[in-house]
């Protein structure tokens, strides 16, 4: 193998096959160092195997960071529509699901094989199941020791992701690198990821399984789709997206009847006066659900027997209910990784490290976070290219 490239890139993920594609086309002599045994596992298992591979729309604001306008410059210059065009030019069928949401017809395989195929085109090699042992950077140049051999460039690319999904081999390995290098790290943390509940709340792990259209906030975050009760808290996409803004004792808020206009209880008490609460509820909800916000609202018989005020109250209560999370499932099962290198230390054009000419950091290793249904891959895709024009 030849050990002089123009660039190395550590990680043959989304990010790094995108600048790999981008730097070889380029002109670039490109070497892609992957320790995975195949590229772009964490491609494969998204989006239910079919790839959430963009959202049409993307903005900034939707993305998590200590600083927010960091993102700004990579996603205006490289979009959705640029992804799909590259989508559609390798005759890739793709449909739109929900919200923006774009999937692959078939299979999230056929991403990985577009992004080889564009790598292709150029001057690049692809190493799997390999190693790093050691980078070093000296004389304008890095030099990256492998289990198997020694290659020099005098660019080279963090791309490795976050420690988000171990359990297909992902690390912490960008953060330890950067380091290295002096660059400051903000604590990583899982996000879009289920919330565990302890306490009071516990008593809701009873209804694992059942789903419902919630909007769910914490602090400004808001959002409407579904959330899911499991055995051991709360999920669902709703959840998952306000799981990349809480913090260890803050509280969430699901409204449980989004649908539901002011004064509904009241309304359906004059309609139907020997109703109860339960089978008001049970009208909008899941039996299960019904049954407990019902025993835990206390408001019971006939609602002729209950007053307005007290019925507002049961209003309020159920589309401000708050639940308190005792903490998340972890790096296991959040699908991305909030926090990583600072982008303080980046260029927001380039992604290139001020104080260390030459190195890039790219995708999830950075501390930008987008939100759930394809933003983190048009980050990857936007950040990936950006760095590749400068390489």
């Amino acid at each position: 193998m030849n050990n002089n490239y123009d660039v190395i890139i550590l990680g043959a993920g989304a990010a790094g096959l995108m600048c790999a594609g981008q730097a070889s086309q380029r002109g670039r002599r490109v070497l892609v160092i992957e320790h995975a045994e195949k590229p772009g596992k964490k491609i494969l298992i998204s989006g239910g195997g079919r790839c959430n591979f963009t959202n049409l729309h993307t903005v900034p604001e939707r993305f998590l960071s200590a600083n927010p306008h960091f993102a700004k410059s990579a996603l205006s210059r490289y979009t959705p529509q640029d992804f799909l065009s590259l989508v559609e030019r390798h005759g890739i069928a793709w449909h739109e699901k929900t919200l923006g949401q774009l999937f692959c017809d078939g299979s999230a395989q056929q991403i990985v094989d577009l992004l080889l195929a564009e790598c292709a085109t150029g001057n690049f090699t692809l190493s799997c199941g390999e190693t790093v042992r050691q980078v070093r950077h000296e004389g304008g140049r890095f030099s990256v020791t492998t289990d198997r051999h020694v290659a020099q460039a005098p660019s080279l690319v963090l791309a490795t992701g976050g420690p988000s999904i171990p359990k297909i081999g992902a690390t912490a390995y960008a953060y330890e690198l950067a380091r290295q290098f002096g660059l400051k790290v903000v604590e990583p943390r899982p996000a879009l990821v289920p919330l565990t509940l302890s306490g009071e709340d516990v008593l809701f792990r009873e209804l694992s399984g059942v789903a419902t259209e919630v909007i769910a906030r914490c602090g400004p975050a808001s959002f409407r789709e579904a959330a899911l009760f499991t055995h051991r808290g709360l999920s669902g996409p709703a959840i998952l997206q306000v799981s990349s803004y809480w913090r260890r004792g803050n509280t969430i808020e699901i409204d449980f009847l989004p649908n539901a206009g002011t004064g509904w209880l009241v309304e359906t008490k004059h309609q139907n006066p020997r109703s109860t609460l339960r089978n008001a509820l049970r009208a909008r909800l899941p039996d299960r659900l019904a049954d407990a916000l019902n025993d835990r609202l206390k408001l019971e018989g006939p609602l002729a027997n209950l007053s307005d005020a007290a019925l507002r109250d049961g209003e309020t209560q159920l589309a401000n209910w708050p639940f308190r999370p005792n903490g998340s499932e972890g790096f296991a099962k959040a699908e991305v990784t909030a926090g990583g290198i600072s982008t303080a230390e980046l260029s927001s054009k380039t992604m290139e490290a001020k104080r260390v000419p030459g190195l890039y950091a790219i995708g999830e290793a950075v501390d930008v976070t987008g939100w759930l249904g394809g933003y983190n891959f048009q980050w990857a895709w936007a950040s990936g290219w950006a760095a590749a024009q400068a390489v």
